[in-house]
């Protein structure tokens, strides 16, 4: 089998009109079922890296001086780490509860495109 025929063939796809409105369609119900999810998890990890990172240096001294701040710092990079940790499983539930929400839909709309074609 012709392998760059196969890779022409897909990425003129993606370039190619589509008339087809259920297609758009599909695409948008699939993007609006994974944004708020998307969103919200680059968003929180961006706070949960700079609260790490405070914490970092607040406990190696970088800012700050004496053993108050760097019990301060253990315990910031602490809660940093830890909402980094589990930033990954909020990301899934909220995906889930995104897809579930718009399942019908779009599983209908794939039916009616595959019934279609």
């Amino acid at each position: 089998m012709n392998t760059d025929k196969i890779y022409a063939e897909s990425i003129a796809k993606d370039y190619a009109p589509k008339d087809n409105s259920k297609i758009i369609a599909l695409k948008k119900l699939d993007a609006k079922a994974k944004l708020p999810a998307t969103v919200f998890t680059y968003s929180f990890g961006i706070v949960a890296s700079l609260i790490a990172g405070l914490g970092m240096c607040l406990a190696m001294q970088v800012i700050g001086s004496g053993a108050m701040m760097m019990v301060l710092g253990i315990l910031l990079g602490t809660v940093g780490f830890i909402a980094c940790a589990i930033n990954y499983p909020i990301y899934k539930k909220m995906l889930e509860k995104g897809k579930a929400k718009y399942a019908y839909e779009i599983v209908e709309l794939a039916r009616e495109i595959s019934e279609q074609q």
